[in-house]
């Protein structure tokens, strides 16, 4: 009960329904302090929250977060509404303070967030079957349906330039040219690799740009472990996490998926024989998430899709080998060489997925 102590100043804050019986830390992330309430209400039952610290040393505008967490909830809450379905299992449902806002800012300047709590559902965290993949691309891509007319220029960057390839392609050639912790040497392969690959980075943010494609509402943490699973049926229920939830191109949601969904071997294998991008899971989460967009992704977008695949792959060797090259100041590492090894293997999956575009763009064509 020493949670319920340390907590109940903030539990008061929140409109809940009943008296919270029990509290106890829950889930295993590594960004938010996040708990699990129980609460007895008066006929006896019990309804769960989920209680949340936000990390604003992550997330330095939380309440711009909370304004994007609301209002693709609300608009997701309609749709769902609308078609019949369950909105308290099928998409986040914010707990309002006592003040009325969707936040509650605490006596030492932290800001704290409350959900209901998905009963009968499930997240996991490694894909363990095709059908796990599937199911996943059909869950985000029927996220990407129920916000395809959302007005997405309206939503804050609540991480700036996070896919802005160019930015990230600018702030890598700094990097190699101060070179400060003379690793510049150790890497020169890797670096050739990517300045080959330089124009590359400029092909969705030109084509946003351009208004060749839509901008488009984008979760940009498209893990399996951000769908809830239900337990009854073993399909998606409900997209969480919307942490990361701004403007941006569908195509990075899709293929930050195919990038560590479809690759073969974990993101810091050390043997590059055995990095690849497997062709069946890459036709299988692209079935699956074209069939969730129902039909609102335009032809362009869909025949884009493998580069959307390669540049999120590259995008994220480059910000590895990047750290790098700074000393490793971002990414948490285990051993010597760690973001070098994880470049590493982002390059040969980048390279494998260049061997095998004729038989990616002939997968997407399917669908066109």
């Amino acid at each position: 009960m020493n949670e319920i102590i340390n907590l109940q100043s903030i539990i008061s804050n929140f409109k809940f329904q009943g008296k919270a019986v029990k509290a106890e830390p829950y889930g295993n992330g590594h960004i938010n302090d996040t708990f699990c309430l129980e609460n007895e209400l008066e006929d006896g039952t019990h309804k769960r929250y989920i209680l949340q610290r936000m990390n604003k040393d992550i997330f330095l505008k939380p309440v711009e977060l909370m304004e994007n967490v609301m209002g693709v909830t609300s608009w997701i809450r309609k749709k769902i509404i609308a078609a019949g379905g369950d909105p308290e299992r099928e998409t986040l449902n914010v707990i309002p303070s006592i003040d009325g806002n969707s936040y509650y800012l605490d006596e030492k300047g932290e800001y704290w967030r409350s959900y209901i709590f998905i009963e009968d559902a499930t997240c996991f965290d490694l894909v363990e079957n095709p059908e796990d993949f599937y199911n996943s691309a059909l869950s985000f891509g029927n996220f990407q349906r129920l916000l395809a007319d959302y007005p997405a220029a309206t939503l804050h960057e609540t991480i700036v330039n996070f896919h802005n390839t160019v930015d990230r392609m600018e702030k890598f050639k700094k990097a190699v040219e101060a070179d400060k912790v003379g690793l510049a040497g150790s890497a020169k392969k890797e670096i050739e690799f990517v300045m080959e690959r330089a124009n590359d980075t400029r092909v969705i943010c030109d084509a946003l740009r351009d208004k060749q494609i839509p901008l488009r509402v984008t979760h940009n943490d498209t893990k399996l472990n951000n769908i809830m699973i239900d337990n009854q049926t073993g399909k998606g229920l409900c997209v969480i996490d919307l942490d990361t939830v701004m403007p941006g191109s569908a195509l990075y949601d899709y293929g930050d998926s195919i990038r560590f969904g479809a690759s073969t071997a974990a993101e810091d294998e050390k043997d590059l024989s055995k990095v690849s991008c497997d062709m069946e899971l890459f036709k299988v989460y692209t079935k699956g998430y074209i069939e969730g967009c129902g039909g609102s992704l335009t032809e362009h977008e869909i025949m884009l899709l493998p580069m959307g695949a390669k540049l999120m792959t590259l995008e994220c060797g480059m910000r590895f080998l990047t750290d790098y090259l700074e000393g490793d100041v971002y990414f948490k590492i285990h051993r010597e060489g760690h973001n070098l090894d994880r470049a590493r293997t982002q390059f040969k999956l980048v390279a494998d997925m260049e061997q095998k575009w004729d038989q990616m763009m002939s997968i997407v064509k399917e669908y066109v």
